[in-house]
């Protein structure tokens, strides 16, 4: 799974205070962090919108940067076409998963204090990420560059919703789309995807989720510059 619980949601309330601390200690070279999380230089921080907005696929937007999913689309679109997944439907997941700050020295410290904690933009945990980069060409990468590196956080988010997809039966019962199901599978897990697909209906935390994908639906289609389908 990998989405936070709702009470993990509610921690985020809860302690922000102790996670900021951390977070000032990791920008400070504490032990929470690494080279890589070393404060933007002043030219950068002098601008940090061109910083959250490189271009291509392949070059990730700097981490430490405002965070828009939409700053996001031709990775999207790149990695939704390779892993043969709706671009539409990818986006909508990084706006579903956008909920908490994505910075990296903040992720770290984060997870000290909840050790299960997802990483990266796409909010992946690293159970799902180690086996869905299996055989893939990112296979060589590790679960802990994900907040560093959105690129490869959009990638695997992509491939994680492909290998979901992949599970679902030819037909499917009950009111749910595939793409809803994919997303339904992306925060509760495969097998309840499968149950829902089969009429089950969703809990309260999983039906929120649905209801949130279903909202941000339009924005995200226009991020992308295309139709869903």
């Amino acid at each position: 799974m990998t989405s936070p619980t709702r009470r993990s949601r509610l921690w985020w309330l809860v302690v922000p205070l102790a996670a900021l601390a951390l977070w000032a200690v990791a920008k400070n070279g504490g032990s929470t962090a690494d080279k890589s999380d070393a404060a933007p230089s002043a030219s950068a921080a002098a601008n940090p919108s061109a910083q959250a907005t490189t271009g291509a696929p392949g070059k990730s937007a700097d981490p430490t940067g405002p965070y828009d999913p939409a700053d996001y689309a031709a990775q999207v679109r790149a990695h939704a076409r390779e892993a043969g997944v709706n671009p539409v439907l990818l986006m909508a997941i990084l706006y579903n998963e956008s909920y908490k700050p994505h910075d990296p020295s903040l992720e770290r410290a984060w997870q000290n204090l909840k050790p299960d904690a997802a990483f990266g933009i796409a909010n992946m945990h690293k159970a799902a990420f180690e086996d869905t980069k299996r055989n893939r060409d990112f296979a060589d990468r590790d679960w802990s560059e994900l907040p560093d590196d959105r690129d490869l956080a959009v990638q695997a988010a992509a491939w994680y919703l492909h290998d979901l997809e992949a599970q679902l039966p030819s037909k499917v019962s009950g009111p749910y789309t595939r793409d809803e199901l994919a997303a339904l599978g992306y925060n509760a897990g495969s097998g309840n995807m499968l149950a829902f697909a089969r009429g089950v209906k969703p809990g309260s935390q999983a039906q929120s989720y649905l209801d949130k994908l279903r909202a941000t639906w339009d924005k995200a289609e226009k991020a992308v510059g295309r139709s869903g389908g």
